[in-house]
């Protein structure tokens, strides 16, 4: 009777930790709201391209410096519950019973895409104080800086934070078909922005990896069950 009792009770105990569906939207929402100031939408001049001249991107950066620092903030803030995202979707596929290599591999690269994330938004911050615009050669080394960080440096290692969650939740058939196909084309997207490096044609890879990245991660916290 005790084995009984003690059996329903494993299989009906729930995960205990954040709501990965609250985490997802916090960082969605900040990330997004950081966007907007840099943006047209935000004012204008917008924030330029790695395609503009050192000219146009010295311009932005001394005409909207409060700006950038905003957008700085928000997206160092969207790092946070990420991180949290992470640690929680990892202990929770390791609590439904997933022994794969992937779900340490989602942990290293959830983490490490926080860490980009912030360094990022730190670059960034230093780009908006003043005088740092009127120093063509400073402002450009971090300017690229910002476009690694957050180029490359978020969608490879987001990518397996994705694959990472994605394949062995599809194993376990714990996410719908549809889940599964978008989380492997994100990270197969992550994984090829690699190439961004050397070619700068694969730019594009890059937004491919990030803004349906958005759907996948909100969606993987809201169908992910937390009960086996």
């Amino acid at each position: 009777m005790n084995n009984s009792h003690h059996e329903t009770h494993r299989r009906t105990a729930r995960h205990a930790g954040p709501p990965l569906w609250l985490m997802a939207i916090a960082y969605t929402v900040l990330f997004l709201g950081g966007l907007y100031p840099v943006t047209v939408f935000g004012g204008v001049p917008h924030y330029p391209g790695p395609w503009e001249s050192a000219d146009t991107i010295a311009a932005f950066f001394r005409a909207r410096p409060l700006a950038v620092q905003v957008c700085a903030f928000l997206q160092f803030g969207a790092a946070i519950p990420l991180g949290i995202f992470t640690a929680s979707i990892v202990s929770r596929l390791q609590f439904l019973g997933s022994r794969a290599a992937g779900v340490s591999i989602a942990l290293f690269g959830g983490i490490t895409t926080a860490m980009m994330m912030m360094a990022a938004a730190i670059a960034l911050w230093v780009m908006a104080q003043p005088g740092i615009a009127d120093n063509s050669s400073v402002l450009q080394a971090l300017y690229w800086l910002t476009q690694g960080f957050g180029g490359a440096g978020f969608s490879v290692p987001f990518g397996l934070l994705v694959a990472g969650v994605t394949i062995p939740a599809a194993f376990m058939r714990l996410i719908p078909t549809w889940l599964v196909v978008l989380g492997i084309a994100i990270a197969i997207c992550g994984e090829l922005s690699w190439l961004y490096m050397m070619v700068p044609g694969a730019l594009p890879l890059v937004p491919l990896a990030r803004f349906p990245g958005f759907v996948w991660i909100i969606a993987i916290g809201l169908l992910l069950p937390d009960s086996r």
